[in-house]
């Protein structure tokens, strides 16, 4: 019946924590309990381990032994290149083993039976072997040069459904349509998975995962590049006004990421070029057992570029989502999608959305309960979403882009939801309505109101709301938003973007203290926005590129 978050807490630590429940009522019973929790490690390679050598089949140098003629040889400990010996695998990796792919091109000719790599037909590797959280297998680059996949146009190219605690690190993938397939619903799928420090390129999805069983991947500091358009913005639906001289997007690809199952942390990620960069499966009706649901997923530090759909979906999933500092640069449809969550809380922390002209900056749909969103920076309309109750807004920054449409909308079903402390910049562009804020009311009916001022005394919401214009920030404008009929829209980069405050700006120091969330703030109270002024600059994306360059030019 009860779900919460404590939010950045550290790796690999043991923490005591205190619930206490209070009820006007009083309460039966123990109302205080105190519990003893410990996070997670994040995996390494083990030490004393068996290593495994892979050379590409154009080395000329001299190898390291042992040595194998492709990675399924290595995985298997077979050296036989025949065809249909893939099989055979008489001398499987154990747990603990360590496979170091050396630098160079590996790339099957899938049609060539005695092919050096293994993979005859279909061009998939398939991966089996069970390893331990203690003794994980890995599966990485050798340092001496880029390790290049490529799948020659295979549908699948790492299958891993089998596995449990695998680790893949410094690989680049390119030319395949699933890269990671990790788990089919209600058949099989990976646990303890873990891909860092990777790079994917042209390809249709990246990590892939739709089985309730799946559990704890980590997909860390990887860059992963679609197949769709690079220069101009438009959407998957054709059939709205305007877009059909356009067409339809169509699915080169979909999903960077998705994933299904508990205890996921898909953090520091640079992504571009697909349908949505990161989803939660839709899944439906979550399974009965809690060990089945998607719950306690975290989406953290991400730099996502030029989406069809949504920047991220966390549709499908059930308790404990948390999306925080992700940063969003140009999608079509929308911005943060939650259609449905099963249950929630699902947490909106410290997000930045830029360009988002066909829908708006949360996509919420279905009754989402427990949304909780605090200190976005959204440089779009918050008003795509149907009724849903038992929501939290506070700190967050909604500025319009003067198109057609509200600044935002307020479809609550329970007296009890919050929205108070927001900065708003209404639309005030020669198509906007009159009306800038919608509310649902008690009897039901939606009513519009012109004013935050007019707002607020009618719905009591937003009595220490704020409105803003873009002079809050040090230098940024708004986006440019097509009108109807001239869809594709253009492509903005973040480098050229600044989203800090302006010091002297009604933004700062205009929030609430909430705790657990803006504990470190400076100055008489915490500002409004993702960034707080004075803070130490925010890293998105995958650690180690520049962040004065493109990761997708």
């Amino acid at each position: 019946m009860f779900a919460g978050s404590i939010l950045d807490v550290n790796p690999d630590t043991r923490y005591e924590a205190r619930f206490t429940l209070e009820d006007p009522d009083g309460v039966e019973g123990e109302a205080v309990k105190v519990v003893s929790v410990s996070t997670r490690a994040e995996p390494v390679a083990a030490r004393g381990g068996r290593v495994r050598h892979v050379y590409s089949q154009y080395y000329t140098g001299v190898k390291e032994e042992p040595n194998y003629p492709g990675l399924v040889s290595a995985y298997g400990g077979s050296d036989n290149t025949k065809g249909d010996w893939n099989v055979v695998a008489e001398d499987v990796v154990q747990p603990g083993d360590i496979i170091k792919i050396h630098g160079g091109l590996y790339q099957g000719v899938l049609l060539n039976y005695p092919d050096w790599h293994n993979i005859p037909f279909d061009g998939t590797y398939f991966f089996t072997a069970k390893g331990t959280a203690e003794r994980p297998i890995v599966i990485e680059a050798a340092g001496d040069g880029e390790v290049i996949f490529d799948g020659a146009g295979a549908a699948i190219l790492f299958n891993v459904m089998a596995t449990e605690h695998h680790i893949f690190q410094g690989l680049t993938f390119r030319n395949a349509g699933r890269v990671f397939d990790a788990g089919r619903k209600r058949l099989a799928g990976a646990s303890d998975l873990t891909i860092r420090n990777c790079r994917f390129e042209s390809v249709g999805e990246g990590v892939v995962t739709e089985f309730a069983g799946s559990k704890n991947f980590l997909i860390q500091d990887n860059v992963l590049l679609g197949r769709d358009d690079r220069n101009r913005l438009y959407g998957w639906n054709a059939h709205r006004e305007g877009l059909i001289p356009y067409g339809t997007h169509l699915l080169d690809s979909y999903y960077g990421i998705k994933v299904y199952g508990s205890g996921h942390v898909i953090a520091h990620n640079s992504i571009a070029f697909f349908h949505d960069a990161i989803g939660v499966s839709t899944y439906g009706t979550p399974e009965k057992e809690q060990e089945l649901k998607a719950v306690s997923i975290d989406i953290y530090n991400n730099d996502l570029h030029l989406l069809v759909d949504d920047f991220i979906e966390a549709d499908g999933s059930v308790h404990n989502v948390r999306v925080m500092r992700n940063r969003g640069v140009n999608a079509a449809e929308n911005g943060i999608s939650a259609q449905p969550v099963f249950g929630g809380p699902a947490y909106y922390i410290r997000n930045i959305l830029y360009n988002v002209p066909q829908g708006g900056a949360l996509k919420i749909h279905g009754g989402v309960p427990g949304l909780t969103a605090y200190h976005n920076t959204f440089i779009s309309e918050s008003n795509a979403g149907s009724k849903y109750p038992n929501s939290n807004y506070r700190n967050n920054l909604i500025l319009g882009t003067d198109g057609p449409v509200n600044v935002a909308a307020f479809p609550f079903t329970t007296a009890y939801s919050v929205a108070d402390y927001n900065g708003y910049r209404p639309n005030r562009g020669p198509e906007s309505p009159e009306n800038q804020f919608s509310w649902l009311a008690p009897d039901g009916k939606v009513a519009g109101f012109k004013t935050l001022k007019s707002f607020n005394e009618a719905s009591g919401l937003e009595a220490h709301g704020i409105t803003v214009d873009y002079d809050i920030f040090e230098n940024l404008q708004k986006p440019i938003v097509p009108s109807v009929g001239s869809i594709p829209g253009p492509v903005y980069h973040a480098v050229d973007l600044n989203f800090k405050l302006n010091p002297r700006g009604k933004a700062v120091d205009t929030g609430v203290i909430i705790p657990n969330v803006n504990d470190g703030y400076s100055g008489k109270a915490p500002d409004l926005g993702a960034l707080e002024v004075g803070s130490p600059a925010v890293i998105y994306g995958a650690r180690g590129l520049d962040p004065a360059h493109e990761f997708y030019r």
